[in-house]
């Protein structure tokens, strides 16, 4: 293993964070820590994931979509961020691409993705 990615394995492991398996197309609930003058709480942002970026690597991210009272709202959120409480995978979603940018166009039943019912991990 090259110097870099020993680093980032490092890294990872010190955060000590439980990230799922999950991939574009999957409908994902992030548990986000807002704070709000001093108190802090936990806020759930849950939509289908239509993008990671550099894979699940230290610098990874991950954008989610939802429709917030008829409007689609985007969030990118880093995969190891501090301010992420928890990452739950609601349901899997088959897709045949790895950026599901399109979703940005379609509207109600175009816009659906169809369930993967035999989903079956990647062994580690």
């Amino acid at each position: 293993m090259d110097l870099i990615a020993e680093l980032e394995a490092e890294q990872i492991a010190s955060l000590g964070k439980d990230i799922p398996d999950f991939k574009a197309g999957d409908t994902v609930r992030v548990g986000f820590k807002v704070t709000e003058g001093t108190r802090s709480r936990v806020q759930n942002y849950e939509g289908v994931c239509i993008s990671r970026k550099n894979g699940s690597g230290i610098a990874g991210s991950f954008t989610v979509r939802k429709i917030s009272f008829g409007e689609g709202v985007e969030r990118v959120f880093p995969l190891y961020s501090t301010n992420i409480d928890s990452i739950t995978v609601v349901r899997r979603g088959r897709v045949r691409r790895s950026k599901l940018y399109y979703l940005r166009t379609r509207r109600g039943k175009s816009a659906r993705i169809a369930e993967d019912a035999n989903y079956k991990a990647p062994k580690a």
